[in-house]
C-alpha cells in the first residue's frame, strides 16, 4: 500500500468490474473463505465463483460467499476460463494440491497457510509460483495493523537502539476443553504440527517482519494437553463432538526458545488451551533505548517503554510514522481491527496483480515456505529434546 494508503483501498472499489477488476473464485466457504469474500468485493473484485467440500454443497458455498456461480468441485473452480485469482480457503492437506493446480492452469493464488504439510511441498509451491511469474501471497495479515508497521518503523530507524531481546506468545483457548474438537486436530487433514503451524507461525512471521531478523536456530517442547477428543464434525470453531473418543497426535501447546541471525535470543508461549485467552498474540522487542510491544487484542495503541517511562502511541494520523499511517482508514478512536488488516492485505494483493510492483511488507509463497521450515524444526526439536537449525 505504501504511499497510497487507504486510497488504494478505496481506489479499488471505485474502479468496479468494468474496469478489470479481477474475477475471483474462492474454495472453501468457512469462516476464513466468507472472510476472504468480503475483502476481495471490498478491493473491487467480483466473486465470480465458489466451491465447497462436496458438489451437494455448492449452491450452499455460492449464497454463503455472494458468488455468482457455484461449483460442484473445487477443480471445475479452477479450470474455469473466467476466473483470474484463486482463494484457498480449505483444510489444510488440500493447500498445496489445489494452489499447485491453480498456478499451473495460470491463476494467480491467494493460499492460506500452512501452504503446504511439510517443507519439500511448500518449497514445490514457492519455485512454481517464482517460476510463472504469477502473483501468490499468504495472509500473515497482522502484519497489517498500523502499530505493527510502527513498531517495525522504530525498529528499522534506530529508536530502540541495539536489540536486546525478543518474546512474547499466541494464546487462545477454544481447545481448552476435552470435548473442543476441530478437523485440525487430526494429522491427516491440519498436518503433523496444530497449534504451532495453525498460530505460532503468525507469531514468527509477525516478528521476524518487524524485527528484520531471522529465527536461526531453536529448542522447542510441546504437549498434548488432552490424550483423547470427543470426535466432531465441526469445520469452524464450533464445540460439541459425537461422543466418539480419537486420540489426539498433534500440540496443543509448544514452548519455543531461540537464536536469530544476529546473536539475539528470545522465547514464545504458543497455546490452544489457555483459559480466557481468545485470540491474545503479542510481542515485545527490547533494545538498548527503548522498547515496543504489541498486543492484538488492544491493537489501537503501541507500548512504548523507557528507562525513563513509558508512553502508549495511539494509532492515529497525526501519532504514526508515514509507513505506519498509510495503513490508517479510520480517525483515531474509530476501531480498526482483523477485517481491515484483511482487506488491506487483498487489496495489495490484486494491485500487485494489477502490475503494480509488491508493497513492502506482502507475504508471498517464500514466506510460506519460511513458516513451515520453522514449524519442521519446533517438531524436531521437540522429539530429539535439543537444539535444532533452522534451514
Amino acid at each position: 500500500m505504501g504511499e497510497r494508503g487507504p486510497l488504494a483501498v478505496e481506489g479499488a472499489v471505485a474502479s468496479g468490474p468494468a474496469n478489470g477488476a479481477p474475477r475471483v473464485g474462492v474454495v472453501g466457504a468457512g469462516f476464513i473463505g466468507q472472510v476472504h469474500a468480503r475483502s476481495a468485493r471490498l478491493a473491487g473484485a467480483v466473486v465470480a465463483g465458489a466451491a465447497a467440500s462436496s458438489p451437494d454443497r455448492r449452491d450452499a458455498a455460492r449464497d454463503e460467499l455472494g458468488a455468482d456461480r457455484g461449483y460442484a468441485t473445487a477443480e471445475d473452480l479452477i479450470a474455469a476460463d473466467d476466473i483470474d485469482v484463486i482463494h484457498v480457503c480449505t483444510p489444510n492437506h488440500l493447500h498445496l494440491p489445489l494452489a499447485r493446480a491453480a498456478l499451473e492452469a495460470g491463476k494467480h493464488v491467494v493460499c492460506e497457510k500452512p501452504v503446504a504439510l511439510d517443507a519439500d511441498g511448500a518449497a514445490e509451491l514457492a519455485a512454481l509460483a517464482a517460476d510463472s511469474g504469477l502473483v501468490a501471497t499468504v495472509p500473515f495479515v497482522y502484519r497489517y495493523y498500523p502499530t505493527v508497521r510502527e513498531a517495525r518503523s522504530r525498529v528499522r530507524s534506530g529508536a530502540l537502539g541495539d536489540l536486546l531481546l525478543l518474546h512474547g506468545g499466541y494464546l487462545q483457548d477454544w481447545l481448552l476443553e476435552a470435548s473442543d474438537d476441530n478437523w485440525r486436530v487430526e494429522p491427516d487433514l491440519g498436518g503433523p504440527s496444530r497449534a504451532f503451524a495453525d498460530i505460532g507461525s503468525h507469531w514468527c512471521d509477525l516478528v521476524e517482519f518487524v524485527s528484520g531478523d531471522r529465527i536461526v536456530a531453536l529448542a522447542a517442547r510441546t504437549a498434548v494437553s488432552h490424550p483423547e477428543r470427543i470426535r466432531s464434525e465441526a469445520h469452524s470453531f464450533e464445540r460439541g463432538g459425537n461422543g466418539v473418543p480419537r486420540a489426539v497426535e498433534t500440540e496443543d501447546i509448544a514452548a519455543v526458545m531461540f537464536e536469530t541471525a544476529s546473536g539475539l535470543i528470545g522465547s514464545t508461549v504458543i497455546s490452544q488451551v489457555s483459559a480466557g485467552r481468545k485470540n491474545h498474540l503479542w510481542f515485545e522487542i527490547g533494545g538498548t533505548e527503548a522498547a515496543v510491544s504489541f498486543d492484538q487484542e488492544q491493537p489501537e495503541t503501541l507500548w512504548v517503554g523507557r528507562r525513563a517511562g513509558t508512553e502508549r502511541i495511539p494509532r492515529d494520523f497525526n501519532t504514526l510514522s508515514p509507513e505506519a499511517a498509510a495503513y490508517v482508514t479510520l480517525p483515531g478512536g474509530h476501531p480498526q481491527g482483523y477485517q481491515d488488516c484483511f482487506d488491506a492485505f487483498v487489496a495489495e494483493t490484486y494491485a500487485a496483480i494489477a502490475g503494480d510492483a509488491p508493497a513492502d511488507g506482502l507475504p508471498s509463497l517464500a514466506d510460506g515456505l519460511r513458516a513451515t521450515r520453522i514449524t519442521e524444526a519446533v517438531l524436531d526439536s521437540a522429539k530429539s529434546r535439543e537444539w535444532v537449525t533452522v534451514a
